[in-house]
């Protein structure tokens, strides 16, 4: 064991002399105040990736220091400002798993909600990212309701909730062009359990009625009527009934 020890000792020697023969110094490791000025240097100048990454640098290399959880926030703003969502997404993750009873909950669960919610409208990396959003906005909504956050997060949950009726009604008109009933009534019932305060409601309860109709069940089909007629008695869609 002593043998070994001693081999360890001097090759860590030799590798220090031969770096020093080189002018490879190892750096010291800078302090959170160094960190925090370079950070916010680049945050001045709008370099957001290059803030976010000297602003994780702190976290990584002072864990325990109790700054760790406010670097972890400002990384997850600067990277957010970057638009790099999927950054921010990872960023909020890890502040939450190791800081979930910080007082700045609320803000780091908008960033996140936000992350998935500026990415819906691309349609090449949207595959869930509305409901992930909504998912998020609505855990925000409910443990802070009181959060400066929520009013905001609330009217996205209620924009969230008319894009994704809307794509469920759309695969519900395919379905019943398909003749696929039993796929078409379940995204329709899924439209008027789920978002029921969304525009597609009328539409949905009237294409029930329809697809009920199609497969024979009078009964079923006549209660979604009944439905459709008290909850939108002038309604564009009653009237086609």
């Amino acid at each position: 064991m002593e043998r070994i020890l001693s081999f360890m000792l001097t090759l860590m020697l030799t590798l220090t002399l031969i770096a020093c023969s080189r002018g490879q110094q190892i750096p010291p490791e800078r302090t959170i105040a160094e960190y925090y000025e370079i950070a916010y240097r680049h945050l001045e100048r709008r370099n957001f990736r290059m803030a976010s990454e000297e602003f994780l640098n702190i976290e990584r290399n002072h864990p325990a220091s109790p700054w760790a959880a406010d670097a972890l926030i400002m990384a997850a703003y600067s990277s957010f400002r970057a638009r790099d969502f999927a950054g921010t997404i990872t960023i909020t993750d890890r502040f939450m798993r190791f800081h979930p009873g910080h007082a700045d909950v609320p803000y780091v669960l908008y960033l996140r909600g936000m992350s998935f919610y500026r990415q819906v409208s691309d349609v090449r990396r949207e595959q869930g990212m509305s409901f992930m959003a909504l998912q998020t906005f609505q855990q925000l909504t409910t443990r802070f309701p009181d959060t400066e956050f929520a009013e905001n997060a609330q009217n996205k949950i209620i924009i969230l909730k008319n894009y994704i009726a809307g794509k469920t009604l759309h695969t519900a008109r395919r379905d019943m062009q398909r003749q696929n009933w039993p796929a078409a009534i379940n995204n329709l019932q899924s439209i008027v359990t789920q978002m029921q305060e969304t525009q597609m409601t009328e539409e949905a309860l009237f294409r029930l009625t329809e697809s009920f109709r199609a497969i024979g069940l009078e009964s079923h089909a006549a209660g979604y009527a009944e439905m459709l007629r008290l909850n939108f008695p002038y309604g564009d869609w009653t009237r086609r009934l």
